[in-house]
């Protein structure tokens, strides 16, 4: 892949500083070759970020002062960025060498694909539920992180739902309802027809409805599991456990209330919200996991 094919990477960081310093020294080995620049957008963290400046003079950093949320975020990145290829990337990934490559040249021999997601690890190995169909009443139920789902991770609905269960051992691109936030590789001219990321999500789900607005106009959304990442979870959302919990529900509401018809809607919610209640309150009370 030559550098006249370029890509701007968006970081929104909040209080990820050491896992920060670890994602952009894998960064380093992915891009040497090719022509690309780094976006970090910082969102008010109690940590200085500005060292990685010093350590990765490529890099520019955005300052927020207050805590915008991470659709925003990515927005003032995307806003920032020039380049036809466009990756959004957590702070608490590691990079493998040569991802960048692959990836590149899978968009250029797909040009009606508008986002891949890759194949994404967890710490110990094991594949996170990252490519999934569109979420419905019974994803909270038969979700990617539900107790059903880990307790029997192969019952049908949940392997429905989580299609990365039926593609662990292949190596081709599938077309999905959506991929993961956590690393997801976006062309330009997509964007441009389909807008930028909803920011009335502040976390959470946000990349689901990008993900179906592409496929709304005519992008396909692939997940690619020739390209991988390991993915750190969550440090800095179990440091603000309650607020993560109650931004994962209420933006999982937004949506299903954006994408459902008014009267399916208006028949649902006595269903629904008591529904997210019990599964925020169960979450709640079992604590973050370490």
């Amino acid at each position: 892949m030559t550098k006249l094919n370029t890509l701007d990477i968006v970081i929104v960081n909040y209080n990820s500083h050491g896992s920060l310093h670890q994602c952009l020294k894998s960064l380093e080995l992915s891009i040497r070759d090719i022509g690309s620049r780094i976006i970090v957008i910082d969102n008010a963290s109690k940590e200085d970020v500005s060292s990685v400046t010093t350590l990765f003079s490529s890099i520019e950093v955005i300052k927020n002062k207050v805590n915008i949320g991470f659709a925003s975020a990515v927005n003032q990145g995307i806003q920032k960025s020039t380049a036809p290829y466009l990756v959004v990337l957590n702070p608490d990934t590691i990079i493998q060498e040569g991802f960048f490559k692959k990836a590149l040249e899978f968009m250029e021999l797909n040009p009606d694909v508008g986002i891949i997601g890759p194949k994404i690890m967890n710490s110990d190995g094991s594949i996170q539920g990252s490519a999934r169909t569109f979420p419905t009443p019974l994803t909270a139920i038969f979700g990617r992180t539900s107790l059903l789902t880990r307790v029997f991770p192969r019952n049908p609905i949940s392997r429905k739902n989580v299609l990365t269960a039926d593609a662990v051992s292949s190596l081709e691109a599938i077309s999905v309802d959506w991929v993961s936030g956590a690393c997801m590789i976006v062309r330009r001219d997509a964007i441009e027809i389909s807008g930028l990321l909803d920011e009335r999500f502040f976390m959470y789900w946000e990349d689901a409805d990008w993900s179906m607005r592409m496929r709304d106009n005519g992008w396909k959304v692939m997940y690619y599991p020739a390209i991988s990442i390991t993915h750190h979870v969550g440090k800095s959302s179990k440091e603000r456990f309650l607020r993560s919990t109650l931004d994962f529900h209420w933006s999982a509401y937004k949506l299903y209330r954006k994408y459902t018809p008014a009267v399916k809607f208006i028949v649902m919610q006595p269903i629904l919200i008591p529904g997210l209640i019990m599964r925020c309150v169960i979450i709640l009370f079992r604590g973050p996991k370490h």
